[in-house]
């Protein structure tokens, strides 16, 4: 890809408004704030450095994976999260290039598994090792004790495996023979699938999938993405030429910072409101746990910072809830004979639920506004086919930006 074309790839991970946003309803209502307040944004110190150094690393994400600064963008909402990401789809479309470019954006320690049916739990977390010097055991880390750690091909492992990552995903601390090693900060799991169709794969069971924070798929890239991928790969590998854009310290500290930006008691309800209607559906047979929930919300609050703002708004969380919910929900057999998919579900749960309106009393968003009005939303880009006529991955636009008037009540007071 040309600089030029890189530098539009970066312009569309962090712009204000994407060429493929929907308009707002309320953008130019004279209580929403016009255009001169579309620009107003909350330049602290912190969220200055935190927009910089996500630039950089997207910069960096973006030579290898062109054409997807969708994806690399809930890439870092779940590094910022401080979560773990799945990348799932069919072979060669760059899952492991994305998670490999991710990890080699940051200086700290990468480890990579290479999931395969034989693998062991002891090959993930290490094992103790009988030292005849000393004359006692020994632990060995295994390649989770790392700051990013890329699995590869994650349902190619038996469910056996597979499980040996869900005390540290959740707990960020490894157990073996009754000793418990506590693993380092910032820590990310990122795992790559191929869809469940395929031969030799084992399906993640709920409890795994629910530890990932998102999961995003990548798709097959334009045409003029694909072509500006062939030149820049044209004789080398860019992923060979990439310097560490951040270091783990830095990551921390930012994602440390990210949790503490504002949410209102409105906005806090609406998460929950969405996350309680996934489990009310006639369509799902299990719905979004709490862990959803909180997950939910620190997602909704790095999407918020990656826009330059540190309180949430409820386009933060229209923006996130596809990757962070769909992959948790487990359609019933009738859905699935329709053809439904988990993001559909998410989608239309979004479409149904109005958001909080300004003075509007806690808790009346969920079952409808005080006077009668369902604010629109914003249209939800839809997927992306694949050649084949195959539905593709969902498009998670990010212009929620530029949708925060007449949110000034949803601010702190700090």
């Amino acid at each position: 890809m040309t600089s030029r074309g890189h530098s539009a790839a970066t312009a569309d991970t962090f712009g204000d408004r994407p060429a493929h946003a929907a308009a707002h309803p309320n953008a130019e209502h004279p209580d929403h704030g016009g255009p001169d307040q579309r620009e107003q944004r909350v330049e602290t110190g912190g969220l200055g450095e935190l927009h910089e150094t996500a630039r950089r690393i997207a910069g960096n994400v973006e030579r290898v994976l062109v054409g997807k600064p969708d994806v690399v963008r809930i890439a870092l909402v779940t590094l910022l999260a401080e979560g773990h990401l799945l990348v799932e789809d069919v072979p060669g479309v760059g899952k492991t290039s994305l998670a490999k470019a991710l990890g080699r954006s940051i200086d700290c320690s990468v480890s990579r598994i290479q999931f395969t049916p034989d693998l062991l739990p002891s090959d993930v977390t290490g094992v103790s090792i009988y030292n005849r010097h000393n004359a006692d055991f020994e632990f060995r880390p295994g390649p989770v004790f790392a700051n990013i750690v890329v699995g590869d091909e994650i349902n190619r492992a038996s469910p056996k495996t597979q499980s040996a990552l869900l005390e540290c995903m959740e707990e960020r601390q490894v157990t073996v023979d009754t000793t418990t090693y506590p693993l380092e900060s910032p820590f990310m799991v990122i795992a790559t699938q191929n869809p469940i169709e395929m031969e030799g794969t084992y399906a993640l069971p709920e409890a795994q999938r629910d530890r990932f924070t998102a999961r995003v798929s990548i798709g097959y890239p334009d045409p003029q993405a694909e072509l500006a991928m062939v030149d820049e790969h044209a004789g080398h590998s860019p992923l060979d030429e990439l310097t560490p854009a951040s270091d783990g310290a830095t990551v921390h500290r930012l994602a440390t910072a990210v949790q503490q930006l504002h949410v209102a008691p409105e906005v806090r309800q609406y998460a929950v409101d969405i996350v309680s209607a996934t489990r009310q559906l006639p369509e799902l047979r299990l719905g979004a746990s709490p862990r959803a929930t909180l997950q939910f919300l620190r997602a909704a609050r790095a999407q918020a910072a990656l826009s330059g703002r540190d309180f949430v708004v409820p386009d933060d969380l229209h923006a996130v809830a596809v990757p962070v919910l769909a992959h948790r929900l487990v359609l019933t057999t009738e859905a699935q004979a329709a053809r439904r998919s988990a993001a559909d579900v998410v989608r239309s749960v979004l479409q149904r639920l109005p958001v909080p309106q300004r003075g509007a009393p806690a808790g009346t968003q969920a079952g409808g506004s005080t006077n009668g009005h369902h604010p629109q939303h914003a249209a939800t880009p839809p997927a992306q086919p694949y050649p084949d006529g195959r539905a593709g991955p969902p498009v998670t636009t990010s212009d929620a930006d530029v949708r925060t008037q007449g949110h000034d009540h949803l601010r702190g007071t700090a």
